[in-house]
């Protein structure tokens, strides 16, 4: 049986990649703009959920494929 992760930090990194990507996403479901009274600030809001889920795919990615 072949071994999925070549050490135990591989296996941590997917876990914290996993992780970004759940509050990217949670984030966005959460609709923090909803309290915002700014375009500027929920466009920041939107950038930021967006971005947090992609570093943590891109570290995912990177962990994983090395």
């Amino acid at each position: 049986m072949r071994d999925v992760f070549a050490d135990s930090l591989d296996a941590y990194g997917v876990l914290v990649a996993a992780f970004l990507v759940l509050v990217g996403v949670g984030t966005l479901v959460g609709m923090p703009w909803q309290h915002s009274n700014s375009a500027a600030v929920t466009v920041l809001q939107v950038a930021g959920a967006l971005a947090t889920a992609a570093v943590g795919t891109g570290l995912g990615w990177l962990v994983h494929t090395q």
